[in-house]
């Protein structure tokens, strides 16, 4: 088949990859440089990625195997343990928080304590008959730790009421919380191994820019293309005058071209709500900084706009090649001006300073209880016209490097092998 594919970032790369072998794939980009959210630049020759800080690891057998078959794991890569910390009460301490209660003071330890041993003695609820987020949050930490760390912190980054967000977006992103084992590890002082990235993968030179580049590799790609006019010729798929038998969709379903957005209106799906889908963009400071062995470090208190730094100097050392000291990526949620982001970065440890800056309009999206019964419906729409969607912005999902290609994979085995 001829198959289209909108957007470069790691899901149009990696469904065009598995498509390229046995079909004719061309894939259209809007900007001038391919990635999407893992694209890199480098700044005085120390490597800045513009969005977040992406690395690699997946508990997916299928999709570890295939990434390296692409990639010479010990000759181009190296791998590194994840060294998460929580910049709390002007104290750099363990992630995730609740392993390391301990550290605070008597009184906070007294009431989250309490609150604990008081949740073990009610009935096991499963985490996704909760609601909604908040109420997950209060039901297995207690309302102290919720009301200290997990609200402030996620109330940052979300820029929303949690009690409108549904619990489906949680499943698989983190490990479910057991308070025996909070228990067990402020006692026994044992460090989180669970997560995905617990340990890593990243690249030894050119960060996730280098995956980007590799992926693009024997590919046809037409970038600077702002594709807004899809068209339907004798049941063909017309896009820049090149017919196709499928279209994969890797944009924002918000813009979704005209042709499709008719399909769903035609087809009873709500395209006012799809339209309004929320997402919070971010601003990021790409700042030098004092040598340190983090990984990622996460702000929740709001003595400052900041929510996390990301120690990108650290994953390799070519990272940091045009600098003396390391490098990090500070985040914010939203737009937040230069000048205000470097008066931010004074508050924060690190004595850090500031090299370059990258506003990105949408980088986190948001889910109601809604949201997936509404894209669901859109995808049916779509399919039974040839088209589909695909990656965090066309299916609303807050996917990672390693889930936008485990995506791919699902459709590529269900719909297009």
């Amino acid at each position: 088949m001829k198959i289209g594919v909108i957007g470069s970032g790691i899901s149009g790369l990696s469904i065009a990859n598995l498509l390229k072998e046995n079909h004719d794939v061309v894939v259209f980009e809007k900007q001038k440089k391919l990635g999407g959210l893992i694209k890199c630049e480098r700044v005085n020759d120390c490597l800045f990625h513009k969005v977040g800080g992406h690395v690699f690891n997946s508990k997916n057998k299928i999709v570890f195997n295939w990434f390296w078959s692409h990639f010479d794991k010990d000759k181009e890569f190296v791998q590194a343990k994840r060294n998460a910390k929580v910049f709390f009460n002007n104290n750099i301490i363990g992630y995730p928080i609740e392993n390391y209660i301990y550290l605070f003071n008597k009184e906070l330890i007294k009431d989250i304590v309490s609150e604990l041993l008081e949740l073990q003695t009610k009935p096991k609820i499963s985490p996704f008959d909760y609601d909604n987020f908040e109420d997950f949050l209060k039901g297995n930490f207690g309302n102290t730790l919720y009301q200290v760390y997990f609200k402030p912190y996620n109330h940052k980054i979300w820029r929303t009421d949690l009690n409108t967000v549904s619990m489906k977006w949680l499943d698989g992103k983190l490990p479910m919380p057991n308070i025996e084992e909070i228990i067990q590890n402020n006692i026994t002082r044992a460090e989180e191994d669970n997560m995905v990235h617990s340990t890593f993968y990243y690249p030894k030179e050119g960060g996730s820019q280098f995956i980007v580049d590799r992926l693009t590799a024997g590919l046809t790609i037409l970038n600077d293309l702002d594709i807004s006019t899809i068209d339907k010729v004798d049941e063909k798929l017309v896009i820049e005058g090149r017919e196709f038998d499928k279209l994969i969709f890797c944009g924002d379903i918000r813009k979704i071209p005209a042709y499709c957005k008719q399909i769903l209106v035609e087809s009873g799906v709500d395209v006012n709500y799809l339209e309004n889908l929320r997402s919070n963009g971010t601003s990021n400071l790409f700042c030098e900084t004092d040598e340190n062995d983090i990984s990622w470090m996460y702000i929740p208190e709001d003595f400052t706009k900041a929510h996390r730094i990301i120690y990108t100097g650290n994953f390799s050392d070519t990272n940091n090649r045009g600098s003396s000291k390391k490098t990090c990526v500070v985040e914010f949620s939203g737009k937040v001006e230069y000048d205000v982001m470097v008066n931010e970065i004074k508050k924060l440890p690190g004595n850090l300073s500031p090299l370059s800056y990258n506003y990105e309009p949408n980088s986190y999206v948001i889910q109601d209880h809604r949201t997936r019964t509404e894209i669901s419906a859109a995808k049916r729409a779509l399919k039974a016209k040839g088209i589909f969607l695909l990656g965090r912005f066309a299916e609303w999902e807050y996917y990672n490097m390693d889930k936008a290609m485990e995506a791919a994979f699902d459709l590529y085995e269900n719909e297009l092998s």
